[in-house]
């Protein structure tokens, strides 16, 4: 809807996380309208160095960071504490994310924030939870897929594999970022109703065991593994496509586009239990009809019969298809080396605009504004963020 107002226009976001995991999360909480003021030091936040680097500014950082400001604070400093102490009273939620007793020690916990603002929503964000015997521990996404067992659970479904792959895609952080940004958006709700904040506790290492559905379930009941891992490549003439088969009507059409139509009542494959047991058998099948088409044949019958399949294309490809380009994924944005796009959100809304702000702030480019607008003098300013 064009000109509609943002979703969560008013709210005030106090963001101390890096990284990834939570700047995700307050990148979608400033897409949908709110006012987020990132805090730094004054050396920047670590993935202001990330490539890829044009001018000093990182793409990468911009990607996550858009639209938010920053504000420089040294928070092993009096003054530095007091002006978050301030500014918590003027915001409605507050998201850190590093490592359990780290606040507390800073004397910026829930437990004294909440004496100051009652109706703060106060998100942590961790790899292991606040509590527990591995709380403490550091963490980062990579470390937390093995922990999770969802690497191992990635390597069961490469057969003839036994060393785990290298991390280069970092889903623990996005899938986290995603859980707290709902935990967040559910408690403001739940705020209207009950007039009070409240603290909110996410897991890295939860988040992930999310992903692992059949392994979690195959934990308590065993479950016989397929003869051929049942969603993969399968062969052409010049290399390969993926098929999802996931329904009857699925597995029936693939089938008889493959010229296969005896595998419907084959005993072997008739009913799903057999299938599984005997997927192997049943992709030889329809590879023997694949191998005589090239990959785009391949994929033309297969969409003409209705069986979801795609070819396995480059992150670029994927941002240049008709289809990405309909819905307008990327956003035209800019920082002080000039402009670059970014990915909206994947969602739309009827009535409310979802969009990121235009411009990724310097280092502390709205420290003034901002602690200026809690009656901070000019000295006080200078001792709070050196």
């Amino acid at each position: 809807m064009t000109g509609s107002a943002k979703a969560l226009q008013g709210i005030r976001v106090l963001d101390f996380s890096t990284t990834i995991a939570g700047p995700h999360c307050t990148r979608m909480l400033s897409d949908m309208g709110a006012d987020v003021i990132k805090v730094e030091t004054a050396e920047g936040e670590t993935m202001r160095t990330r490539p890829p680097v044009r001018g000093n500014c990182s793409t990468v950082f911009g990607a996550y960071n858009v639209g938010k400001k920053s504000v420089v604070l040294d928070l092993k400093s009096e003054k530095g504490r007091e002006a978050v102490k301030r500014l918590v009273t003027k915001v409605d939620v507050l998201v850190e994310n590093f490592r359990p007793g780290v606040m507390r020690r800073l004397q910026l916990d829930h437990e004294t924030m909440r004496q100051l603002n009652p109706r703060l929503i106060y998100c942590s964000m961790s790899g292991y939870g606040q509590t527990g015997p591995s709380a403490e521990l550091p963490a980062y996404a990579p470390v937390i897929h093995a922990a999770s067992g969802y690497d191992r659970a990635h390597l069961a479904y490469q057969p003839g594999r036994e060393r785990p792959d290298y991390c280069g895609i970092y889903h623990a952080d996005i899938l986290t970022g995603v859980y707290a940004y709902g935990a967040i958006t559910s408690a403001l709700y739940q705020r209207e109703r009950i007039g009070q904040g409240q603290h909110i506790d996410v897991s890295m290492l939860e988040s992930m065991l999310s992903l692992t559905l059949n392994e979690v379930q195959g934990a308590q009941f065993p479950i016989k593994p397929p003869q051929r891992p049942m969603f993969g490549p399968m062969e052409t003439a010049d290399g390969y496509v993926i098929v999802a088969v996931a329904s009857e009507k699925t597995f029936q059409s693939l089938v008889t586009v493959a010229g296969r139509p005896d595998f419907i009542r084959d005993p072997r494959f008739a009913a799903y239990t057999e299938r599984r047991d005997h997927w192997g058998d049943l992709m030889q099948g329809v590879e023997t009809w694949s191998r005589t088409l090239t990959s785009p044949q391949c994929l033309l019958e297969l969409n003409k019969a209705g069986v979801p399949c795609s070819a396995y294309r480059s992150v670029a490809e994927a941002m240049a298809d008709p289809q990405s380009v309909h819905r307008g994924i990327l956003a035209d944005v800019s920082d002080d080396a000039g402009p670059f796009q970014v990915l909206n959100m994947p969602f739309r809304m009827s009535g409310a605009e979802v969009s990121p702000g235009p411009r990724v702030a310097a280092v502390g480019e709205h420290t003034n504004e901002v602690l200026k607008e809690i009656g901070m003098s000019n000295a006080d300013v200078a001792s709070a963020t050196k």
